[in-house]
C-alpha cells in the first residue's frame, strides 16, 4: 500500500499534486508520505504484536533525520551500520537501549562511541571482530553486549549482491564454527554474548527462506546456553520484500507466521530490523525531461535525475516502476502492468546527465511521446535512494521533502555548489 495515486490525470502524494511540488522545490526531487511510512511501520508492529518485538529501523536504507524521528515517535528504534548512523540515530531522538549497531568492519572509535551510548547490543560479524569487540570494552571499563551474526548457508534467494546468506559471502560466522566461537569467550569478563543474529539478505520474495533460517538458529541457541551464555535475543534482521514492479511481495503477517513460532520455541525476545518494507514504497523520484533523441534506432528520454540520485538500475539492474507526473488522456494512469506493451507507447531508455554508459534508470521502458519539461515520476524509490546518492560528476544532490495530508515539508534542501568544494575550500598547503 502506499498513498501515490492518480486523480484526474495527475499524480498526487497524499492531498498534494506531485507538480506543485516539483514547481516549488524542483527536481529532481525525492517526495515522501508520512501516511506510507506509518502505514508500513504498522504492518509490522501489528504481524509481531505477539512477541513484543523490538524494532529497529535500517538506518541505511534512507537516514533523513526527519524520517527516523517519525520512526522514532512511532516506537522504533535503529539498526545502524556506522558511527556516523548511529550519530543520525540520536539527533532523531533515539536512546541507546533501542539501537543494535551491525557491520562487518566496526571501526574502534565506532565501538567505544556505541559504549559510550550504552547500545542494546553489537551484531558481531566474525571472531576476530568478537575479541576486538571485548578488548574494547575492557579499555573503556565496559561489558559489550554481542550477538552472533551466523551465515546460515541458505540457498540463494536474491540478487547476488544482496544476499548475505549464501556460502562465501562477508557477512556473518559461518554455521559450522560459530558454536566453537561462542565457547572461545565464555566467562569473558567484556563480553556478554545475549543473542542470536541472522539477516538473510534483501528484498526477499518468500517466507520460507525465514523458516529455514530458524530452523537452524534454534538449535544454536540451545548450544549456546549450553555453553553457559545467557542468550535473550533472536535478532532475525530484515530483509522483506516490496512491490516493486506489481503486487509480487507478501504481506508482514506472512513472514511472522514462519518466525514467530520459532522465537516461542527459542523463548528469545524478537529483534527485527526493517528498512526497505518501511520507506521504499513511500517514496518517489520526481525528474524533468530535458531532452529526448534517437541514435541507432534506440529512443532516449534524457531527464535530469541521474545515477547519483537512484544508483540501483545500474547497481543491481533494479526495475522501478516509471510513468508521467501527468499522463495524456489516451494512456492508463497509471498501467496495471509495466512490462507488456501499452498502447500508445514505444519502447525508451530513461537516462540522466551523468557521463556513463550505465547511467540509467529505465531500459526498453513501454512509455509515451514526451517532450522536453514534462515530469516523470519513478516510484518505489524511498529505500536506497537518497541513501545511495553522491556527487559523481560534480552533481548537487536532490532536495527531499515529506508530505502528510495536505502539508509539505522540505527534510533536505538541495545541495549548492558551495556545498560541493565546503570540505575542500578551508584545507591549507
Amino acid at each position: 500500500m502506499d498513498h501515490f495515486e492518480y486523480r484526474g490525470r495527475e499524480l498526487f502524494c497524499e492531498d498534494i499534486p506531485v507538480r506543485e511540488l516539483a514547481e516549488k522545490y524542483g527536481t529532481p526531487l525525492f517526495v515522501y508520505s508520512s501516511a506510507t511510512l506509518l502505514h508500513h511501520l504498522k504492518q509490522i508492529q501489528t504481524a509481531f504484536a505477539s512477541a513484543n518485538p523490538v524494532i529497529c529501523y535500517s538506518v541505511k536504507t534512507n537516514g533523513n533525520i526527519h524520517i527516523a524521528k517519525l520512526m522514532a515517535d512511532h516506537g522504533s528504534g535503529f539498526d545502524v551500520t556506522s558511527g556516523g548512523e548511529l550519530y543520525r540515530a540520536l539527533k532523531a531522538g533515539a536512546t541507546g537501549d533501542k539501537i543494535v549497531f551491525a557491520g562487518v568492519g566496526k571501526t574502534d572509535p565506532e565501538i567505544k562511541y556505541a559504549l559510550e551510548q550504552d547500545i542494546l547490543f553489537f551484531n558481531v560479524e566474525s571472531e576476530e571482530e568478537l575479541h576486538n569487540l571485548g578488548a574494547v570494552a575492557k579499555s573503556v571499563g565496559k561489558v559489550a553486549r554481542a550477538t552472533l551474526r551466523v551465515n546460515p548457508d541458505l540457498p540463494p534467494k536474491t540478487h547476488a549482491k544482496t544476499d548475505t546468506s549464501v556460502k562465501g559471502v562477508k557477512f556473518g560466522l559461518d554455521i559450522d564454527t560459530v558454536v566453537e566461537v561462542a565457547r572461545g569467550v565464555v566467562g569473558h569478563p567484556n563480553l556478554q554474548v545475549v543473542g542470536l543474529h541472522m539477516h538473510l539478505g534483501s528484498p526477499i520474495l518468500s517466507a520460507d527462506p525465514y523458516r529455514q533460517g530458524i530452523e537452524k538458529g534454534l538449535k544454536l541457541i540451545e548450544a549456546f546456553r549450553q555453553m553457559g551464555h545467557p542468550i535473550k535475543y533472536l535478532n532475525m534482521g530484515g530483509g522483506f520484500g516490496i512491490h516493486y514492479r506489481k503486487q509480487e511481495a507478501l504481506p508482514a503477517g506472512a513472514f511472522a507466521e514462519v518466525i514467530l513460532p520459532g522465537v516461542k520455541a527459542a523463548n528469545c525476545q524478537l529483534v527485527l530490523e526493517p528498512g526497505r518494507f518501511v520507506v521504499g514504497n513511500a517514496g518517489i523520484l520526481v525528474s524533468r525531461v530535458v531532452f529526448t533523441k534517437e541514435s541507432g534506432g534506440k529512443h532516449y528520454i534524457i531527464q535530469d535525475a541521474a545515477m547519483n540520485d537512484l544508483i540501483r538500475p545500474t547497481l543491481y539492474d533494479s526495475f522501478h516502476r516509471i510513468w508521467p507526473v501527468q499522463p495524456a488522456g489516451n494512456l492508463p494512469a497509471p498501467p496495471t502492468d509495466y512490462e507488456v506493451e501499452i498502447p500508445d507507447t514505444f519502447k525508451q531508455n530513461v537516462v540522466g546527465p551523468v557521463c556513463e554508459s550505465g547511467d540509467y534508470l529505465a531500459k526498453d521502458r513501454a512509455l509515451p511521446v514526451m517532450k522536453r519539461g514534462d515530469l516523470l515520476a519513478t516510484f518505489s524509490a524511498g529505500a536506497y535512494g537518497m541513501a545511495m546518492s553522491s556527487n559523481y560528476n560534480a552533481r548537487c544532490r536532490a532536495a527531499e521533502v515529506l508530505v502528510t495530508g495536505g502539508t509539505a515539508r522540505l527534510i533536505r534542501r538541495r545541495e549548492t555548489y558551495e556545498d560541493l568544494v565546503a570540505a575542500e575550500v578551508d584545507c591549507k598547503d
